[in-house]
């Protein structure tokens, strides 16, 4: 596998993210395609449109005008990396931070849809592992330790259920404490602090299967079918 980075800034008005992202997304995609189509590259737009959905309770932000998802991964999922943070965004060098407080939501989301998520090393494993015992790291360490399950749980869903780069997604609700969809017609999954059920709303995943709760985390849940 090949992939590289084309990052250049969203876009903005008056320091305010715009809804419309297709132009920033669009660079990707041109990238990829002076590749050959070869090459995959960092979703950045996926990122800056996730953490200012999560972060700012504007979760309508997550659906494009035409109903897919408003990154790179709505329209060439094959080729999107999706991501929360790297090297460059979060670390030390802090550049463009997924904010703490989403950052179980967020691996929800890209652990359940199409393209090719990465979790970020910094998220799992803080700098006390490598010798530091400032406070700072200590107080990592305890948020990376309550990372671990939900996302080792994600990551085995994903794999359990064969969710892959092409995966298909339908979006049910997008709103500003809600966002809900169905993958592959196989997991349902809920982001924000709204109320929300499969159940509820009578979808069935599979073939007519009932919808059972697979993973929860803080504000998401993830179903799958009750017999998978």
């Amino acid at each position: 596998m090949a992939f590289g980075e084309y990052w250049d800034s969203c876009n903005y008005t008056d320091s305010v993210l715009d809804y419309d992202q297709d132009s920033h997304r669009l660079q990707t995609l041109n990238w990829c395609e002076a590749t050959g189509g070869k090459a995959s590259a960092f979703d950045f737009t996926t990122k800056g449109i996730l953490q200012d959905a999560l972060r700012r309770n504007e979760r309508w932000r997550l659906a494009d005008p035409e109903g897919r998802p408003p990154g790179t991964m709505g329209l060439w999922p094959s080729r999107a990396v999706t991501i929360l943070d790297n090297h460059d965004t979060g670390s030390t060098q802090n550049h463009w931070p997924f904010p703490s407080k989403n950052i179980q939501e967020g691996y929800a989301y890209i652990l359940t849809h199409p393209g090719t998520p990465c979790v970020f090393y910094d998220h799992l494993y803080s700098a006390y592992q490598s010798g530091e015992r400032s406070l700072d790291s200590l107080r990592k360490e305890r948020s990376s330790r309550k990372l671990r399950k939900p996302l080792h749980d994600l990551i085995a869903l994903r794999s359990k259920h064969g969710i892959h780069a092409r995966s298909s997604v339908k979006i049910l609700q997008a709103t500003g404490d809600l966002y809900a969809a169905i993958v592959d017609d196989k997991v349902a999954v809920k982001l924000g602090p709204a109320e929300w059920e499969p159940q509820a709303q009578g979808i069935q995943l599979g073939r007519g299967k009932q919808p059972k709760l697979a993973v929860s985390g803080f504000q998401f849940s993830v179903w799958e079918a009750a017999d998978a």
